[in-house]
């Protein structure tokens, strides 16, 4: 027997308490705001304490997770050392996700089994993949085979809001410098590029006034609709401009949130938006910010124009986020190839490389030189998965096999 099918065989028969232990994870929230996320850090590693592997609790400062808008977080790497030589493999999942929202028709914290698949928020995205990478890792050192160089599990809580006090803050720190490394994804495809993400808050600002008498105040509602007209309006151009990125399109706006006003009998006198624009990996995000200011201070030159001083609108803009865009490294090749030849196996059909229009914190080993890829458990589309959507979902016969083309594949690095 082989000892890819002696993995296949491990993972089967553990299976049922691979799932208890996703069940364990989606039963403490993470909901990202607020981000509490230390307590799950927490219970994370006391389940790992209990399969023998010991977690090293890094707690970011609270200081700084405040000034990221966030209330906890503590990151977790579980190092495995073996051999002289070879590679360390770092598997990276992320804890923290966005609220469960409304529209549920199973508990979000519940964790519930029905026809196969497991329902809750981060079932998909990416709780999964704690226990994908967490099994593998048992399943290789079942084997008690020689092998060479290390695995990290990088367990972090800031992917929602961009990845700086997650994986950034470890490598920030000197923690971590794997040679290789694989971050949570789904199963039908390995991910070797991404899209960039720009988001920004837009502040209009008006002046108050009795709804009576309306000519006494001005109107930031009015205002942030002209604004708000010529940001959309780019969508357009956007779709002019292609990625030549296999499962990249093009670039996209989008406008995600909004607030303002005081009451029904009040013209506005401020209203907040915020807004997400996607980066193809072609694009430079220091041209795209540059841009997009541009657009909106014309569209309020526009609203302006021909008012007295006291009539006009006044915009600020602060930037929230600029996550880049993530471009294959040529040393993911192995990575790549592992994972395809062991996917198309387990799965029974060719696993592609290609891109990806999320964003993700993967990009932060990238920017520092460590070639990775995107891989782990899940459905072809994040639409099938429901993540970020009520009912998020994932299919437990992925999770099974994505668990062996992860372990198979680290035998191959590591042997």
């Amino acid at each position: 027997m082989s000892d890819h099918d002696r993995l296949d065989q491990w993972i089967d028969a553990h299976f049922d308490e691979e799932v208890r232990f996703l069940q364990e994870l989606i039963r403490v929230p993470t909901d990202t705001p607020p981000g509490n996320n230390a307590p799950h850090a927490e219970r994370t590693a006391e389940l790992l304490q209990g399969f023998g592997l010991q977690a090293e609790r890094h707690a970011v400062p609270q200081a700084e997770v405040e000034a990221q808008g966030l209330e906890s977080i503590t990151n977790l790497i579980v190092r495995r050392r073996y051999g002289d030589g070879g590679r360390t493999v770092a598997l990276n999942a992320h804890g923290d996700v966005v609220p469960p929202g409304e529209g549920w028709t199973h508990d979000p914290y519940g964790a519930e089994i029905v026809d196969g698949k497991l329902y809750g928020r981060a079932a998909a995205v990416s709780k999964c993949d704690f226990a994908t990478f967490t099994f593998a890792l048992r399943a290789l050192e079942s084997l008690g085979a020689p092998l060479k160089g290390g695995v990290e599990l990088h367990f972090t809580y800031d992917e929602e809001f961009g990845g700086l006090m997650g994986p950034g803050w470890l490598l920030a720190q000197g923690l971590t410098k794997p040679d290789l490394m694989i971050a949570a994804g789904f199963s039908y495809q390995v991910v070797t590029a991404h899209n960039g993400c720009l988001q920004m808050e837009v502040t209009v600002n008006g002046k108050m006034a009795h709804a009576a008498i309306p000519d006494t105040g001005v109107d930031a509602l009015q205002g942030a609709v002209q604004v708000l007209n010529a940001l959309y309006a780019q969508n357009q151009l956007y779709q002019q401009l292609s990625s030549k990125v296999e499962g990249i399109k093009h670039p996209y706006l989008n406008v995600g949130q909004i607030e303002g006003g005081t009451n029904t009998n009040v013209v506005p006198g401020k209203v907040v938006f915020k807004l997400d624009r996607r980066m193809i990996p072609e694009e430079n995000p220091a041209e795209v910010e540059a841009s997009l200011r541009e657009v909106i201070a014309a569209a309020v030159a526009g609203f302006n124009r021909g008012r007295p001083a006291d009539a006009q609108i006044q915009v600020e803009i602060r930037r929230m986020l600029l996550a880049n865009s993530m471009k294959p490294l040529p040393g993911n090749q192995p990575l790549v190839q592992a994972i395809q030849k062991h996917g198309e196996t387990l799965f029974g059909e060719p696993i592609p490389a290609m891109g990806t229009p999320l964003y993700t914190d993967v990009r932060l080993y990238a920017e520092r030189g460590i070639p990775g890829v995107i891989y782990g458990a899940g459905p072809r589309t994040v639409l099938e998965s429901h993540a970020k959507r009520a009912d998020e979902r994932l299919d437990l016969e992925d999770l099974r096999r994505a668990t062996k083309v992860i372990a198979r594949t680290l035998r191959d690095l590591l042997g």
